[in-house]
């Protein structure tokens, strides 16, 4: 599924070169397993990638030496389809030094077995402060924005013991519990969604469907009042430039972002809600020790981490069963069935076939660390590649074919160990309503674009569609709008 180049961009040539950039991005869930980095990787494919500035040499390291070429990396091609060359490197160079797109080197981990061990590893530090300074102040690793706007307290960035406590107060709001009492305003907003475009016949599901549902949904659990919440969606969309925008965005967006959280805390300690923002002010209050940055810094990692693995869970799911005409068949017939089984599966299996989260989010060696026979020195960072090792045919087999039944499915797509993704609860709901319903609601859904010119957004983390332009039959009349009356905008 070769992508077609920008005409106005030169082709990447050399190996591991720099990305397609992302100039009109539409971020999942809360986790800090698997949570976006936008900027941080992707820049612009016609600006000369960045220089590691101040870097402190690195030792040598005992890599197994490919028996030929690498094949590129981070060109529009790979965006594409990065899965026959994450098959190469598994065979040949499974744990794989290479230079990314920003200048910094980092370890590709790309077996199974060797996943699991380093998402697990306590060696593998999630704190920035283990490796370069000067990376990470220049928005090389993490969150563009993030340190300047002192919202560095999250759970990506920490390690236990800060890590177990912070998790211990947001994870009391993503029970299955919990979660489960959310249900009905999660087929809400995703009904109304649908009804925004179902008698139009054609829709761009990327910006009208799976991106703004997370949105509402994380802000609504949040508790960021209806009348804000379309400044949120603003500003995620400009930390993961949906609507395109000018270098620095993401900072900026960041900052006002920051700005409004303290804000709303501050509104919030005197009309206490059962948000989960209000949850975290009444742990601090009663001696959680958790401070306004750490709770504001929460708030935003959970916003940010919210959203964009459920973008892509909704994209690129729907993508599949377009592109698997059989399995989108079978599980359309089993949802006017009424059957839950063949989802509950199947969202798990489009998590593993093509999921949102291309590769973990950074770790750093902390100490001396083998992993898939090779030495990793202190301080390197290492990237777990979850896209390769979820089609690993070491652990899974016919690991190309999309089996919306398959049950002996481990996969990593969100995560493993203490970094776990907090939100997959959330995540899996949203998934599930949004297939369901969109199968049932627009059963003759169909691609309105060639596969070959969809375009992937440019990256290092998330992996999903930068649009997805599909027609259909228009709904005479929505099921949820009187006759004669408006279309219902987005639930806010």
């Amino acid at each position: 599924m070769p992508a077609q180049p920008d005409p106005a961009r030169p082709a990447a040539t050399a190996s591991d070169a720099t990305p397609p950039a992302d100039p009109a991005r539409p971020a999942a869930t809360p986790s800090d397993a698997a949570a976006p980095q936008p900027e941080a990787t992707a820049p612009q494919p016609d600006a000369a990638a960045p220089q590691p500035e101040g870097e402190v040499p690195q030792p040598e390291a005992t890599a197994p030496q490919p028996e030929a070429a690498a094949p590129q990396l981070f060109t529009w091609e790979f965006a594409a389809d990065p899965y026959p060359a994450y098959a190469w490197l598994r065979e040949h160079a499974p744990v794989h030094r290479t230079k990314l797109p920003s200048g910094v080197e980092a370890w590709l981990v790309t077996r199974y077995a060797d996943a699991r061990q380093a998402l697990a590893d306590a060696r593998l530090s999630k704190n920035p402060a283990h490796h370069s300074e000067q990376a990470h102040r220049t928005g090389r690793v993490g969150i563009p924005g993030e340190r300047q706007a002192d919202l560095m307290t999250h759970l990506l960035n920490i390690d236990p013991p800060d890590h177990t406590r912070l998790r211990r107060l947001v994870s009391k709001a993503f029970t299955p519990r919990r979660v489960a009492e959310f249900e009905p305003r999660v087929q809400q907003l995703t009904d109304r969604l649908i009804d925004g475009f179902a008698q139009r016949g054609s829709a761009d599901l990327i910006h009208e469907f799976a991106f703004p549902l997370p949105i509402y949904a994380i802000c609504d659990m949040l508790g960021v009042p209806a009348e804000d919440q379309d400044d949120f969606r603003d500003w995620a969309g400009m930390m993961i430039r949906h609507g395109g925008g000018q270098r620095g965005g993401v900072g900026r967006a960041v900052k006002r972002m920051r700005a409004y959280l303290l804000e709303l805390i501050h509104r919030k300690r005197a009309d206490l809600g059962d948000d989960l923002i209000s949850g975290l002010i009444r742990a601090s209050d009663h001696g959680e020790h958790l401070t306004e940055n750490e709770a504001a810094a929460m708030a935003f990692i959970l916003l940010f981490a919210g959203f964009e693995t459920t973008v892509n869970l909704i994209g690129n799911g729907t993508y599949a069963l377009l592109r698997n005409p059989g399995q989108r068949r079978l599980l359309q017939e089993s949802v006017a069935r009424g059957e839950s089984a063949l989802l509950e599966t199947g969202i798990e299996e489009l998590l593993r076939y093509d999921g949102p989260v291309e590769l973990a989010t950074w770790r750093f060696a902390t100490r001396p660390v083998t992993i898939g026979g090779v030495d990793i020195p202190v301080g390197d960072p290492v990237l777990v590649v979850l896209a390769a090792a979820d089609r690993d045919p070491a652990r899974f087999a016919d690991e190309n074919t999309l089996d919306l039944a398959r049950t002996d499915n481990p996969h990593l797509g969100f995560g493993h160990g203490i970094h776990y993704c907090i939100g997959a609860p959330l995540a899996r709901l949203e998934g599930r309503a949004a297939l369901a319903t969109l199968l049932s609601r627009l059963p003759d859904l169909q691609l309105a674009e060639s596969p070959e010119n969809l375009r992937w957004r440019g990256g290092l983390i998330m992996r999903g569609l930068r649009e997805l332009p599909v027609e259909f039959t228009p709904e005479s009349r929505s099921p949820h709008t009187p006759p004669h009356a408006p279309s219902a905008p987005p639930a806010n």
